[in-house]
């Protein structure tokens, strides 16, 4: 039994917020309606997007982007004699406009009561009981958004090593002349797209066949082969040691393939092998909510957590770990932790994902290698090459296309995949076919298209199946 003293010493809220991500949404919009709410970050306002992921690596990607216009431009009848990269302005841009922003989140809350913002680690200490400090602080409602860290490999000697995970990579302020990337996923894309577009050797060591091997097989496969003709990739490789020889990092791995082992020197090392959740840090145990194997919390359709009262969002509990899934389940979590009675189930359909590397990868929906082991009525597929339109040409975009796979029994849009250039904005026409009327492929093809804008080429895939 607790004493009464010790009962008044903890402050009570009407809900709490861990994590000022997409958390932040439902905290404000709890609060706009008159709730007591505290929000707790340990960390720079605006969560792991803001700081440290999607916004800070698309300013810095653009950049590249800039360097791969201006490389490419004698396609176009365009001579560029010389240019210079200035790294440190290109970093510090970037860095001014995400701390600013981050720093205006910040300001925001001072002298605010409601939300009230706690800016330290914090602990689950008992049922639906915090401590954060020397506080202590409780909630019948609390919505755990604290969001994923780098995952960090098993390999000898690399605890001995000052590698580089994303959250570094994105400030560091001196370019590598050769950089060495640990995995294969869109970490390694970007991140190798954006170095080595600025003039970086960069190797890559992934112990998968493909890169970006969760993507349309098709994809995956087209991805891997551009990038082989730009970068040292390595495919099926493990890793076996990392070791420092003065300032070069030393990379031992073995070949699945050949048998061989690689040695290879670089003077940065990064390390691009996925995410782990947050969930360890909190001792959820005390509070009774339940992890899956990996560490993620266990939500339902509604994104309760097995203890009433308490749900979560976001990369933790590792369903989409994107900003935009995020962002739609905050929608949700702030209707269903005030009607618990009435919870509605987030509506996932058409989910997109886009990989801003080059070149661009989005997709929605099924792979194909998904429809071979699941689908029983079959399904068709239609590859439509950027190159095959009028703007196609005008860009030279030889190795882009556009994959539709449609149900056979309703031509419903099942999945869409695209590599080439503005994948991510084409993509959209897409989702909203899918979201519109019956969900199929005629939503598409049967709308007038301007011609010769670069979304024929989802136009013309769209007609062809």
């Amino acid at each position: 039994m607790k004493s009464s003293s010790e009962s008044n010493n903890i402050k009570k809220y009407d809900l709490i917020v861990i994590g000022s991500g997409a958390g932040l949404e439902v905290a404000h919009a709890a609060a706009q309606s008159g709730l007591k709410v505290a929000i707790v970050e340990k960390s720079k306002m605006g969560g792991t997007c803001l700081n440290r992921g999607c916004i800070p690596s698309k300013l810095l990607i653009h950049s590249a982007d800039i360097v791969e216009t201006i490389k490419t431009a004698d396609l176009f009848g365009i001579h560029v004699e010389k240019y210079s990269i200035d790294f440190q302005k290109i970093v510090q841009r970037v860095n001014n406009l995400i701390d600013s922003d981050s720093s205006d989140i910040r300001n925001s809350f001072d002298n605010s009561e409601n939300p009230k913002l706690f800016t330290s680690e914090c602990k689950f200490v008992a049922e639906k009981t915090l401590l954060i400090g020397n506080e202590k602080i409780y909630s019948n409602k609390i919505l755990i958004a604290a969001g994923t860290r780098p995952f960090i490999p098993q390999i000898k000697g690399l605890e001995k090593t000052n590698y580089l995970t994303s959250d570094q990579a994105l400030r560091l302020d001196r370019q590598p002349q050769v950089l060495t990337i640990i995995g294969g996923g869109f970490i390694a894309a970007e991140l190798g797209h954006y170095f080595g577009s600025l003039g970086t050797v960069i190797n890559i060591l992934q112990k998968r066949k493909s890169l970006i091997p969760n993507e349309d097989e098709e994809i995956s496969k087209k991805f891997t082969e551009i990038f082989s003709t730009k970068y040292n990739v390595h495919l099926e490789c493990t890793v076996e040691l990392v070791t420092k020889k003065g300032d070069k990092f030393v990379v031992l791995a073995k070949s699945s393939g050949s048998n061989k082992t690689l040695e290879i020197e670089s003077d940065q090392l990064l390390l691009a092998t996925g995410r782990v959740p947050n969930s360890d840090t909190l001792d959820l145990t005390r509070t009774g909510v339940g992890v899956d194997e990996n560490g993620f919390i266990k939500v339902d359709k509604t994104l309760a957590t097995n203890v009433e009262g308490i749900f979560a969002l976001g990369d933790i509990i590792g369903r989409y770990q994107f900003r935009h899934s995020a962002n739609l389940e905050a929608q949700y979590a702030f209707y269903n932790i005030f009607n618990q009675k009435k919870k509605i189930q987030v509506d996932y359909s058409a989910m997109p994902h886009a990989i801003f590397s080059s070149p661009q990868v989005a997709g929605v929906g099924y792979t194909e290698q998904d429809l071979k082991k699941t689908s029983k009525k079959g399904y068709d597929k239609s590859i439509y090459r950027y190159i095959d339109t009028a703007m196609g040409k005008a860009i030279e975009e030889r190795e882009g296309f556009v994959k539709f796979l449609v149900s056979k029994e309703n031509r419903k849009i099942l999945g869409c995949h695209i590599i080439g250039s503005q994948a991510s904005i084409l993509i959209h026409e897409v989702l909203v076919a899918m979201k519109s009327g019956d969900g199929s492929i005629d939503n598409i093809s049967k709308t007038v298209h301007i011609h010769p804008a670069l979304s024929e080429v989802i136009s013309r895939g769209a007609v062809s199946i």
